[in-house]
């Protein structure tokens, strides 16, 4: 390691590490523009100049372009080197404007800090500025040339991080304009990083222009829920109102970037309908009114026929909480998951994930070989999508067996298998991975599993080639990741995935598993769930047996594929409790309503993601009805309250436990919340430790070798008739908390089916032709849209809010020829 001074201060570095990332790390904070953590070094601003006195050619040189030396000498505070940054600072601001006062960037603008800091108060330059023309960019980034300094952070980040071309530089010298080619919406589902890495304010955030400054806005440490990934995020409030997330970093998991779906998909903390006071048959009461109303309900019903479902949403304080509500109270251990074979992939994705196979996304950005089944990272969990990319920038290769025309920002291998085929496709992987001169470096364990794989025969030979070409690199391979979906793969796939992962294991230490679920807190969910529960929710309503059932920041209404059959079931309960605090069509339907505040508010709160890292969330403000929406917008009204309006929302755990009080009858608070305990007793490495900044993985060591490791023998596939109706995620429109944000809609593609243009001509269809879609319980009107790089076979329709998609008996869903019609339009 060299060793090296910088300003009378020693220090010893990493080979490699640029001096100004070894100031960074005595404190020394040196001037910057261009230079991020990130994004690396580029020397275009020339504001990181340093005096170098010994160890380096003596002069003026910049920081971030030259690597610590062992000898070296720096000098950051030498009048030569003060002088030329000051010379540097004067240079940006000749053509800069004077807008501080309306820039949504002032008192956040790293070049007002770098002014001020450089001793630059007078302007000497008294001619015409450059001017540029400002370009709209779509509704989340607000675009203003006249302020940009040529840093190249946009460009850099845009295309060459982040793998989009729409966005760059056009032409050359002062008058270098950052932008696209014409106005029009970025293409980049990560666009809104620009917002962040820029230091001045050409890109802002359009939702929260003009909404406050950042020394206006409460602000804390927080978490996205939009995927089950856990990205960091910073959020920040202002007169009861959430305003704006930001990147947080945490490079264990997202690193200094989030996706547009995490970034604005926040707005249902503000929704007007939200529920904010308790409802009893529909109509607003007081909150006492509300818990006594509830527990007397429930007092006067058997234990045995109460039935309490959570949610992947719910914090994990909110679900133990609610487990040992059940547990005192006598009532069945509550469910987390309504669509059955939801709940087993997820718990069999829980069970078989150890610390020997987890592996974070930073750990993921330097694996050599990734191989994703059934996943659509860009739709279903975008940032996996920027971690796989900068996988493949260090030269990592990616193949992708998923049905969906999958789209990335790098190249890759899509082999565009039905769920059917994509099992089989994975075991030829295995077999080419593991030829017969590397199976005596096996374990006798994992040497049994490889024997019992299957031959399988895939017919087309040029097809059966890539796979052979994919299995031979996945072979040669030394830190290959197994990623696995579980959304459109069938239940015994994620027991492959990790069967997969075990065995690469076996044969290099570098080899992992990375799951992506359902929801922000799946896998806690998951962890909670009991293993034996043979009857889903649906057919235990539909026994008639449950006389009171308790939703906790669930609504089945936006999942369950099958309305009709939903909304028979519950018409078979008597009583319906709903906690939430979304207006959604359980809170609709519900006899009290009983309003529970987001992870923004009031108290902090814990999720688990799917690699199993626990972090925690800090409340950024109070709660209550935001002012715009109480003052209409005007000054708000001039009177003081002892309370504040729309307060009454509490975190789930302390309405359970209130609950428990007024059904048990016992005066004394009751302690619901624990689970730090629970997770104590699982691994004692854990007691404590969930306060760490940056997480603790809450997974076991070792899955004991019972745990359900199992190849599936090959079978004959099943003959089906006609498409299979593959319902899926997309970035915005389809994921439950964004699609109530009303700056994420702006973003919503319209919906379209999607088919193979094989299928359409057989079918004669075209693309754009409007198409009715027969379904079990009625049809849906879609436009459709062909893809050649999807699976024949099989249809995809997005499950998005304005698509009238839940109208399915029973699925995987077949849709004869008959079943799709062109809808011919009127002359």
């Amino acid at each position: 390691m060299p060793s090296l001074i910088i300003d009378e201060r020693e220090i010893a570095v990493p080979e490699g590490t640029k001096v100004i990332a070894a100031a960074e790390r005595l404190g020394i904070m040196i001037p910057r523009f261009c230079y991020h953590k990130a994004l690396g070094s580029v020397g275009a601003c020339r504001l990181c100049a340093v005096k170098f006195i010994e160890g380096h050619r003596k002069g003026i040189d910049m920081s971030c372009m030259v690597a610590a030396k062992d000898g070296m000498v720096v000098s950051t505070t030498h009048p030569e080197a003060v002088a030329f940054r000051k010379f540097i600072i004067e240079c940006l601001m000749l053509n800069h404007p004077h807008d501080c006062p309306v820039c949504d960037e002032g008192g956040q603008c790293l070049l007002q800090d770098e002014t001020v800091s450089g001793g630059h108060g007078r302007r000497r330059y008294l001619d015409k500025k450059r001017t540029y023309e400002d370009q709209d960019l779509g509704p989340f980034v607000q675009h203003e040339m006249n302020r940009c300094i040529h840093c190249f952070r946009c460009r850099r980040f845009y295309q060459d991080f982040a793998g989009y071309r729409d966005l760059g530089v056009m032409q050359i010298g002062h008058r270098e304009y950052f932008g696209r080619f014409e106005d029009g919406p970025l293409e980049s589902p990560f666009s809104g990083n620009l917002i962040d890495v820029c230091p001045t304010g050409v890109y802002t955030d359009k939702p929260s222009k003009f909404k406050g400054r950042r020394w206006n806005f409460e602000r804390g440490p927080s978490l996205c829920l939009n995927c089950s990934l856990g990205c960091a995020v910073t959020a920040s409030a202002r007169y009861r109102e959430m305003v704006r997330l930001e990147a947080r970093c945490n490079e264990a998991v997202n690193n200094h970037f989030i996706c547009d779906r995490g970034r604005f998909g926040f707005d249902y903390a503000n929704h007007v309908d939200r529920p904010r006071t308790a409802r009893v048959d529909q109509k607003p009461v007081a909150w006492r009114v509300g818990i006594e109303t509830a527990a007397r309900r429930l007092k006067g019903i058997d234990p045995a026929k109460v039935l309490s479902v959570g949610s992947e949403r719910c914090s994990l304080e909110a679900q133990w909480s609610l487990k040992q509500l059940c547990r005192n109270l006598g009532w069945p251990d509550p469910r987390f998951f309504v669509e059955p074979e939801i709940k087993k992939k997820v718990k069999t994705a829980v069970d078989l994930l150890d610390k020997t196979l987890a592996i974070s996304m930073g750990e993921l950005e330097n694996s050599d070989f990734i191989l994703a089944l059934g996943v659509d990272p860009i739709n279903e969990a975008p940032m996996l999508a920027l971690a796989m990319r900068q996988a493949q920038r260090k030269g990592a290769e990616i193949a992708v067996l998923d049905p969906r025309p999958v789209s990335l920002p790098f190249v890759f291998a899509h082999l565009a298998v039905t769920p059917d085929h994509m099992d089989l496709c994975a075991q030829v992987l295995v077999q080419k991975a593991f030829a017969p001169r590397s199976a005596g470096k096996l374990s006798d364990e994992a040497a049994h599993v490889f024997a019992s794989l299957p031959n399988t025969y895939i017919p087309s030979p040029d097809f059966q080639e890539r796979l052979n070409d994919l299995g031979r690199q996945l072979g040669e391979s030394l830190k290959p990741v197994v990623v696995c979906g579980t959304d459109t793969v069938r239940p015994h796939t994620p027991v492959m995935a990790a069967v997969m992962a075990r065995l690469l294991h076996e044969k290099v230490d570098g080899a992992r598993l990375f799951y992506v679920l359902p929801g922000p807190n799946a896998f806690g969910a998951g962890m909670l769930t009991l293993p034996e529960e043979p009857e889903s929710v649906l057919e235990i309503l539909e026994s008639g047996t449950i006389e009171a059932l308790i939703l906790v920041e669930q609504d089945p209404f936006w999942s369950y594929p099958d309305r009709e059959r939903l909304e028979q079931a519950l018409m078979k309960v008597d009583f319906l409790l709903v906690l939430d605090y979304l207006p959604s069509v359980a809170v609709e339907k519900a006899q009290v309503v009983l309003p529970t505040c987001t992870h923004f508010e009031r108290s902090s709160a814990s999720f688990i993601n799917q690699e199993g890292r626990l972090q925690k969330t800090s409340p950024v403000h109070r709660g209550g009805t935001p002012i715009s929406q109480v003052s209409g917008g005007k000054h708000p009204p001039r009177t003081f309250l002892d309370h504040i309006p729309g307060g009454d929302a509490k975190a789930v755990h302390e309405v359970l436990e209130e609950l428990y009080g007024a059904v048990s009858g016992k005066k004394e608070k009751a302690q619901l919340n624990g689970f730090e305990d629970w997770l104590a007793e699982k691994d004692a490495n854990l007691k404590g430790l969930s306060h760490q900044a940056d997480g603790i993985r809450v997974v076991p060591e070792m899955v004991p070798e019972d745990a359900g490791f199992s190849w599936k023998k090959s079978e004959p596939l099943p003959q089906r008739k006609g498409l299979e109706l593959l319902l899926t995620h997309w970035i915005f429109g389809t994921e439950e908390l964004s699609a109530y944000s009303r700056p994420a809609r702006k973003g919503e593609p319209v919906p379209k089916l999607m088919m193979h243009p094989e299928d359409a001509r057989r079918l004669k269809l075209a693309d754009r032709d409007r198409v009715a879609l027969s379904l079990d319980r009625g049809e849906v009107v879609v436009e459709l849209e062909t893809a050649s790089n999807m699976a024949r076979g099989v249809i995809i329709l997005p499950r998005h809010r304005t698509v009238e998609w839940r109208k399915l008996k029973q699925w995987p869903a077949m849709v004869s020829d008959e079943g799709i019609r062109k809808i011919e339009e009127p002359k």
